[in-house]
């Protein structure tokens, strides 16, 4: 997972808002999709696929943001303890 070390955040934040929630109108593409799903109407392959290409954005920043609290964490704790 030190690969997602290397990826700026700024980058990833933009990828979450750009390509995450592409196309704009008439609502986010990942939104419609999230919905299907709680609504248990995702069932077509293009939905799923869909629904992985737009929420990896914000999968991978969810993860950048958590390792980056785990890192900070980690160096204020003191040693030994």
């Amino acid at each position: 997972m030190k690969w997602i070390d290397e990826i700026p955040l700024g980058f990833l934040v933009l990828a979450a808002l750009f390509f995450g929630l592409m196309p704009f109108t008439p609502e986010p593409h990942v939104w419609e999709k999230l919905k299907m799903l709680a609504a248990g109407d995702l069932v077509r392959p293009l939905d799923i696929f869909d629904l992985v290409l737009h929420g990896a954005p914000w999968v991978l920043l969810g993860v950048k943001l958590w390792r980056e609290a785990r890192l900070k964490q980690d160096n204020e704790s003191p040693p030994g303890g």
